[in-house]
C-alpha cells in the first residue's frame, strides 16, 4: 500500500488549529473596533422603536385572529 502525503503526526495539526484560531480572533478582534456602537439615548430610542412596532404587528395579529374566528364561528352556526 503507498503511503500518502498527508503526515498524521498530531502536533502539527495542534499548531495548525492554534494558529488558525488566533487569526480568527484577531480579526474578530480587529472588525469589533470598526463597529459604531450606539450611545444611551440612540439604544433608547431603538429600542422604542422596535417595541412599538412589535406592539402594532401584534395588534394587527390580534385584529385578523379575532376577525376570523367570528367569521368560521357563524359559518360553523349556519351550516351545523
Amino acid at each position: 500500500m503507498a503511503k500518502g502525503s498527508i503526515s498524521t503526526d498530531n502536533s502539527s495539526n495542534i499548531k495548525i488549529w492554534w494558529d488558525n484560531g488566533k487569526q480568527y480572533f484577531s480579526g474578530v478582534y480587529n472588525e469589533l473596533k470598526k463597529v459604531h456602537w450606539p450611545g444611551k439615548n440612540q439604544l433608547m430610542g431603538y429600542t422604542g422603536v422596535v417595541l412599538l412596532a412589535v406592539a402594532l404587528v401584534a395588534g394587527i395579529v390580534w385584529l385578523f385572529d379575532t376577525g376570523l374566528s367570528f367569521v368560521l364561528e357563524k359559518l360553523m352556526q349556519a351550516f351545523a
